[in-house]
């Protein structure tokens, strides 16, 4: 396993990951087209993106043109939190109750749903246990009360989801979801939030996984197929 070009201000929960991913006689931050690839596993290349979708979106469609490439991202099934202010190097350590599902990735996936309609793209899901360090800096922001995340760290690889086709994708949806079926019929059914539900239908109709066949109401309505 060889290393490339270096690792400038590599998060920890990245590199950790691609540790975990490389194999012996891999090689890690290669240069390819143009473009630095986290892991090199023969002619496979595997990207891991622990944030937006949207800024590898340029990256990811100009390599699937010419090399086979599978994307990785990580969703916390497990979380504890770890926080210090300021100065201090004192930590407190509780136990999230959020709990994340495969189902998460869709959050990012809008950002190109139809990748996966082309055959050398390839998406996995992996869900882990992690830490986040959190930073208490006074400054008010949404939902933190002015706490700002500094980094995340693996703890343990718990499951790994492989998405090769459109098809692997659509099968997430219940198999007794009734037809036709809104956003909302699939948010209580699935035990997501609605919003969640909507960018899940989007990428699915996208992907030619559902069809929109009506309304119902101001609601879109979708069936299988």
């Amino acid at each position: 396993m060889s290393q490339g070009i270096g690792c400038l201000n590599e998060k920890p929960l990245h590199a950790a990951l691609k540790a975990w991913y490389a194999r012996p006689g891999d090689r890690l931050e290669v240069p390819v087209d143009g473009f630095v690839i986290d892991v090199v596993q023969g002619d496979l290349l595997v990207e891991i993106q622990t944030g937006n979708f949207s800024a590898i979106k340029s990256k990811l469609r100009q390599l699937t043109e010419t090399h086979p490439l599978r994307l990785v991202y990580p969703v916390a099934r497990e979380k504890w939190l770890l926080k210090r202010k300021d100065g201090s190097q004192r930590m407190t350590r509780r136990k999230s109750p959020q709990r994340g599902r495969v189902t998460d990735v869709f959050w990012e996936l809008v950002s190109f749903p139809r990748l996966l309609l082309h055959p050398n793209f390839s998406l996995e899901v992996v869900l882990i246990q992690e830490e986040e360090v959190r930073r208490y800096t006074g400054r008010r922001r949404w939902r933190r009360g002015g706490w700002v995340t500094e980094e995340r760290r693996l703890i343990k690889v718990v499951e790994r989801h492989p998405f090769e086709s459109a098809a692997d994708v659509g099968a997430l949806l219940p198999g007794d979801l009734a037809a036709p079926f809104t956003t909302a019929d699939l948010a209580k059914r699935m035990e997501i939030r609605l919003k969640l539900a909507q960018k899940m239908a989007y990428c699915l109709r996208r992907m030619g996984a559902i069809r929109q066949v009506g309304k119902r109401g101001r609601a879109y309505l979708y069936t299988v197929g």
